[in-house]
């Protein structure tokens, strides 16, 4: 039986697959590797294909996680011998460890046939075709942005909810990150720009947008205006057809009261926000040379709730950083229970080479940073429990999400977000719902992780989101034209889904 790769290269085609690794920065990265590909002439490899049966590879790589390198040469490894049996295949590496690394991917794996990094990932197409013609791994690390990534063609994984960077790159110098060195100083975009692409985004029917940055809410110091980012957000609202607006990643430092008021003020900016806390004890937080202190952290989830009652505020958190004491982990803790976050996303510190974390004295030996891990996880759970039974008896608007309930299938579920991004399962109604449309029901029941909806829905909204997800999924696949080997076409970005957090992207 010939399986749809086959018939791909039956006629001509070549085929891409992408493998993502890392925060939403890599996630929307991944976005534009794949429409630079489409541009050029490439399909993507059907997901039933198999590993190693796409002509070219790429890895979007992440140098925070930790053994990131192990992964990566573990999944080379395994591909080298599906490229010996299948001619012309290609492999590229790119993103934060192709920038950390450039010297030697190729020598530990001398089959790839692409580095390049977080500067110049519009160059994959060319860097592709000029290896395959001068038959030997290209290799091209650029030190500074070479093209802002919403100026790339886009292949957006979701027709109602889209990912729009506001900045690339941070200005601050945690011991323990290694992005400002990967991703350069930080570098906003025009508001007019970003303003430009998400009206075209809603005019293609997206309804939902995330801002996205590696410090978000530091938008405006490359361009000298400290309430920029409270203004972009005011001006979100004025857009016809906008019905959410989210951001991600926050810094306490530059989170303003002019932030919190446009938060409060603009009615569809939602009442969520993700604020890394990494430690409670002010020692630590000066170790990881982090610009503000428990004190400071505590106040601005104080006003955020003042101002927003319902808001659900979610964060992240390091356990075990080098020299922590008992002391100072009980000042993380006191810290959870006085903000009480909806959910927490917890790290065990491990080294990062090339940070200045990883050479410090007083690393804390595994086992205690895994106890401490284990009393920390098992507070938040209580806490986020205790929080969502809150929610039991509200009536909610969820969008209509795809891919978020694993059970939905088994249950006779659908899944959705609601305002303040809670995951709700709810039961499938009578009449069609399609992802992006906007349902309301009644809480019935709550997870630490999940709410249930278990009764009939009350209402279903259908939107311009949903027929543009309808839209997506009705329209026949193309007719394949051959790969065209030449340089990729530039266009506006397309028409996005919600990211994990955590990684670099959570500062």
């Amino acid at each position: 039986m010939t399986n749809s790769s086959d018939r791909s290269q039956a006629v001509g085609v070549k085929t891409y697959e992408v493998r993502t690794y890392g925060c939403q920065m890599n996630v929307h990265d991944s976005e534009r590797l794949s429409g630079l590909l489409e541009g050029a002439g490439y399909v993507r490899a059907p997901e039933d294909a198999g590993e190693g049966n796409a002509d070219v590879v790429v890895f979007n790589t992440c140098a925070v996680r930790e053994n990131a390198d192990n992964r990566l040469y573990g999944n080379l490894g395994r591909l080298a011998p599906m490229k010996t049996t299948r001619p012309g295949m290609q492999i590229a590496v790119g993103g934060c460890l192709a920038q950390k690394d450039r010297d030697t991917i190729v020598k530990r794996a001398p089959w790839v046939d692409v580095v390049f990094g977080t500067h110049n990932i519009g160059k994959l197409p060319v860097l592709l075709e000029r290896a395959r013609v001068q038959d030997e791994a290209q290799v091209e690390i650029a030190e500074s942005l070479e093209a802002f990534p919403s100026t790339l063609p886009t292949r957006r994984e979701s027709a109602y909810a889209a990912w729009v960077s506001i900045s690339v790159g941070c200005n601050n110098t945690c011991t323990f990150c290694i992005v400002p060195a990967l991703r350069g100083k930080e570098k906003d975009r025009r508001t007019g720009d970003i303003l430009a692409e998400i009206e075209a985004l809603v005019g293609e029917g997206v309804s939902e947008i995330t801002l996205l940055g590696q410090n978000v809410n530091a938008y405006g110091s490359d361009i000298g205006d400290r309430e920029a980012f409270g203004k972009l957000l005011r001006a979100c609202g004025t857009i016809e057809g906008l019905e959410r607006v989210r951001f991600t990643s926050p810094h306490p430092r530059d989170f303003t009261d002019d932030v919190i008021a446009a938060m409060a003020e603009t009615p569809n900016v939602m009442p969520q926000l993700h604020m890394p806390l990494q430690s409670g004890s002010d020692t630590v937080l000066k170790a990881m040379r982090r610009s503000y202190r428990q004190e400071r952290y505590l106040g601005i989830i104080e006003k955020v709730r003042a101002s927003i009652p319902h808001a659900a505020i979610t964060t992240d958190i390091i356990v075990g950083f080098p020299g922590e004491t008992e002391e100072d982990f009980e000042q993380t803790m006191h810290v959870v229970r006085e903000a009480r976050f909806t959910q927490a996303f917890t790290f065990q510190y491990s080294k990062r080479p090339g940070t200045p974390a990883a050479t410090m004295e007083n690393q804390i030996p595994k086992q205690v940073v895994q106890a401490r891990y284990e009393r920390l996880v098992a507070l938040q759970e209580e806490i986020s429990w205790e929080e969502n039974k809150k929610q039991v008896g509200r009536t909610l608007e969820l969008m209509v999400a795809e891919g978020e309930g694993r059970k939905d299938g088994a249950t006779h579920r659908l899944s959705g977000r609601a305002a303040d991004n809670r995951l709700v399962h709810f039961t499938k109604p009578d009449r069609e719902v399609r992802p992006g449309d906007v349902v309301t029901v009644e809480i019935t029941y709550a997870a630490p992780h999940h709410l249930l909806a278990e009764g009939a829905v009350l209402d279903v909204r259908r939107t311009r989101a949903g027929d543009a997800w309808e839209k997506r999924n009705a329209v026949p696949a193309e007719k394949p034209v051959g790969v065209m080997l030449g340089l990729p076409k530039i266009g506006v970005p397309e028409p996005l889904p919600v990211a994990t957090t955590g990684g670099c992207g959570s500062h």
